[in-house]
């Protein structure tokens, strides 16, 4: 009888996240993968061996915003209403808006977890700049300008950060990834990662929590700063270059850290491993404004003045003779100019459906650079998304299925580029990022699992910590 009076025991949760990491890199060993990592991780692989692991399936785009988001929220971008970091304003041609914190008008896991009254501790997860209160602890995220504005929740944690760090300053991210000295990359990124985990110690020491969550934006950094130097299939890669174990180098790095925080839990804490969205090499960049402008879609009212690449705000486009117009980034962002939608709107608004149709079915034609299908795929925000708020793009491309990357500059020789425009970046994103799920009172014994996807996360936290999950929430509970 005393078994049915036993109060059930109370679960807390520390998620790792572990920014653009994918499937292959934890899950399969050296043999079965030229990507594959799991033989050198024994902290990482003794979790996925005991655990409930599989790929996860990236909101679209998946890009950090909106991914962390809609993974913390299960909301779809639609729903969230933001389509990256910035967004248009309204249906004008200049205004935009910036995807922060205050943008976000969603409940995320911890604002759930706080009206139960359970504390949360939140590191280095996007978009929690402006900082503002939750029930616990918070430090923002790489998208915070700089330290010297208010960057922890309560303010008066940046001086306990300050004496764990005997006054160095914490890093929200490297101040350059985007550079061609790999050397100093490297430095950035391993000092920056090592004042973090020093932070991250001392608040699974020191504070009293039940959900616990990190972001660790280095993986991002060293991903797009140094994939050529290790992936074999990359098309710049040089074997044998002084960079080839960088990468590997960081993760194993990562692993040992991972195995202290490991040995800081107790047996009533559920460890979950996930990324916002996978990385595969960059093929190329394809010049999208200069595309559309060859196809007669985009009208400039004089030739750039300045020499090499100009970004796309620094021309004077043509409005009334402009059908359409792209922005660049890890995918290609496409606006229609729509009569009565737009100020000097070219597309008849009983037109729009199809020339939007043709327009997807012109992009999706395009071949590579040797003539070969290139592969991409324009999305329907509306065939995605449950609702769709705010200013969309009217397609969203995926260009080469996202191994290439969206080049918005104008000035290029060819509407094919092997340099990218903002700076040099080996790699770009992939749909699948990476879940584990490990609980220390269940031997899983390795259950592979298919069809997850990044809103279910939240629900499977809540779950786990015996909280109502709400009916608006789009993904699912992870059966364990």
């Amino acid at each position: 009888m005393l078994r049915f009076l036993r109060r059930k025991r109370k679960r807390k949760v520390l998620v790792i996240g572990l920014d653009c990491v994918p499937p292959s890199m934890l899950f399969e060993t050296g043999e079965e993968s030229d990507l594959g990592l799991k033989d050198q991780l024994p902290n990482l692989s003794r979790l996925v061996d005991e655990g409930i692991y599989g790929p996860l399936s990236s909101s679209i785009p998946c890009i950090t915003v909106p991914a962390w988001t809609s993974m913390l929220s299960s909301k779809d971008p639609g729903v969230l209403g933001f389509y990256g970091f910035r967004n248009r304003a309204d249906h004008s041609y200049e205004r935009m808006n910036i995807a922060a914190n205050n943008a976000i008008h969603e409940s995320r896991v911890w604002d759930l977890l706080g009206k139960v009254d359970k504390t949360s501790v939140v590191v280095g997860v996007p978009q929690t700049y402006p900082v503002e209160p939750l029930e616990g602890f918070l430090i923002s995220s790489f998208l915070t300008p700089n330290t010297d504005r208010q960057y922890t929740f309560p303010n008066e944690l940046r001086y306990e950060i300050d004496r764990v760090l005997g006054g160095e300053t914490y890093d929200v991210d490297v101040p350059r990834f985007r550079t061609s000295d790999k050397g100093f990359l490297l430095k950035q990124i391993q000092e920056m990662t090592e004042k973090r985990f020093s932070v991250i110690k001392y608040l699974l020491r020191e504070k009293a929590w039940d959900f616990f969550m990190f972001v660790e934006i280095g993986l991002d950094r060293i991903h797009h700063g140094m994939w050529k130097f290790w992936d074999p299939d990359h098309p710049k890669h040089e074997p044998g270059n002084p960079y080839q174990d960088a990468i590997p180098a960081y993760y194993r790095y990562l692993d040992r850290e991972l195995g202290q925080l490991l040995g800081m839990i107790d047996d009533d804490t559920v460890v979950m491993i996930v990324s916002d969205h996978g990385a595969q090499a960059m093929q190329g960049g394809f010049a999208i404004n200069e595309w559309l402008r060859q196809e007669g879609l985009l009208t400039l009212k004089e030739e750039p003045l300045y020499e090499g690449l100009v970004p796309f705000e620094k021309v004077e486009i043509d409005w009334e003779k402009t059908t359409a117009w792209g922005a660049g980034g890890y995918y290609a962002r496409i606006f229609m100019n729509v009569e009565g939608r737009e100020p000097q709107g070219k597309v008849p608004a009983d037109e729009y459906e199809k020339a939007r149709d043709e327009l997807k079915e012109r992009i999706e034609a395009i071949p590579d650079h040797e003539g070969n299908p290139m592969g991409s795929v324009a999305f329907k925000p509306e065939d995605l998304y449950r609702e769709v708020r705010n200013v969309a793009p009217d397609l969203m491309v995926y260009l080469g299925n996202l191994r290439w990357r969206s080049i918005g500059s104008f000035g290029l020789t060819d509407i094919y580029t092997f340099e990218n425009d903002i700076g040099p970046d080996d790699a770009n994103h992939a749909q699948d990022g990476v879940f584990v799920l490990w609980d220390p009172n269940r031997d899983h014994r390795g259950r592979y699992v298919e069809g997850l996807q990044l809103m279910d996360v939240a629900p499977t936290v809540l779950d786990v910590m015996d909280v109502q999950v709400p009916r608006d929430m789009q993904g699912r509970v992870v059966t364990r």
